[in-house]
């Protein structure tokens, strides 16, 4: 079987879920088998509802129950059940990137030719630093690569346990340094290149944002930090509200943090492990920060947001109070996931074309 391509089985799993995430909204919530879920004063939007108990009768398990390799396995197919046809975009190519620490996989997205050069946004996937790859994170990357007609380069940065910290910091670091380098022979604006990414990605963005602060290397332009993991010194209270059923639980976050900490011991609380510890988060680059209303590291990067504006760096701030943790690898299958990453697309356009407002959104305030 190629690893890119759909079993039989999953291409029907596709084609149920697809269909059934089309139905009415009350008849979603009904073939769920629940009540509306109601949680923390929010309402889990029916398209999720849904696909969470699809997901658990078709033997969906939490991923701190397995070993990586299998955990990895399972990530993979379901990214690419959940995913859909291929988005088109102007172009894809796969790339090496050489760096000190040995050679680094990437993937160039470019957006329809214009006559004016585009941002790139250096992408660094999520995955809780254990999981995830170039192919995990395509749909996502070309939705944003498209809606948001900017370059995408993705990273395929050393995973844990195999790799523990800071290797992942460490390629992406340097993947970061390169694209500054190399923006312009991809056809990209070199003036204008971002850092983002999801979950992991995102703690890796904001850490990469004050590394460069720090030791004075050229600065992203913005940092997007989609449903961040940025502190794992405190538990806050949508890990509490939201510790299990909803995609991500809290005994995954631990495990997660387990592998890629690996024999790492900190005597303090440390910035590159929990960006929200940095004690100086002045002359930061200005932050698109977007979370999920379900998702148990939704306050961690919230407070994240709001620590970053009392510091004086511009910050958007968008909560989608409806979904779930990792809604940006479900755009495949539901149409309200979709729609949030074309809108979150917009937003990162209107931060480059200097559309964008700090204004918060939904009753999020900074």
């Amino acid at each position: 079987m190629a690893e890119n391509t759909l079993t039989l089985k999953e291409r029907v799993e596709h084609r149920v879920a697809r269909t059934l995430l089309r139905l009415p909204h009350p008849l979603q919530v009904y073939l769920s088998g629940t009540p509306p879920v109601e949680r923390n004063g929010l309402t889990l939007h029916p398209e999720l509802q849904l696909l969470l108990t699809l997901r658990k009768r078709m033997g969906a398990v939490d991923v701190s129950t397995l070993p990586p390799a299998e955990a990895r396995r399972r990530m993979r197919r379901e990214a690419l059940v959940h995913a859909g046809e291929p988005i088109e975009v102007g172009a894809v190519r796969e790339l090496v990137l050489e760096a000190a620490h040995g050679p680094i996989k990437a993937r160039h997205y470019a957006p329809v030719e214009g006559t004016a050069r585009r941002p790139m946004l250096v992408f660094l996937h999520g995955g809780g630093f254990v999981l995830g790859d170039l192919d995990t994170h395509d749909s996502a990357c070309r939705l944003l690569c498209r809606h948001a007609s900017l370059h995408v380069l993705s990273i395929e940065y050393r995973l844990a346990p195999e790799h523990p910290f800071p290797a992942a910091l460490e390629d992406v670091t340097a993947a970061f340094a390169w694209a500054c380098a190399h923006a312009g022979e991809l056809g990209a604006d070199p003036a204008r290149v971002a850092v983002g990414g999801d979950s992991a990605g995102g703690n890796l963005a904001a850490v990469v944002s004050q590394l460069a602060v720090r030791d004075g290397t050229p600065r992203p332009v913005l940092q997007f930090l989609l449903y961040p993991a940025v502190d794992r010194t405190v538990d806050r209270e949508s890990l509490e509200h939201f510790a299990e059923g909803f995609f991500l639980t809290r005994a995954d976050v631990a495990w997660y943090q387990t592998h890629y900490m690996g024999a790492f011991r900190s005597e303090g609380p440390d910035p590159r492990l929990s960006p929200l510890v940095c004690r100086d988060l002045s002359g930061q680059p200005p932050a698109l920060v977007v979370t999920a209303g379900f998702d148990p590291l939704r306050d961690e990067g919230e407070a994240y947001a709001h620590a970053l504006q009392r510091a004086g760096t511009p910050v958007q701030l968008r909560r989608f109070d409806s979904l779930i943790h990792g809604f940006a690898n479900m755009t495949g299958v539901s149409q309200a996931c979709r729609d949030a990453v074309v809108e979150i697309a917009a937003l990162l356009r209107g931060h480059f074309d200097g559309a964008a407002s700090d204004t918060p959104h939904n009753g999020v305030s900074p």
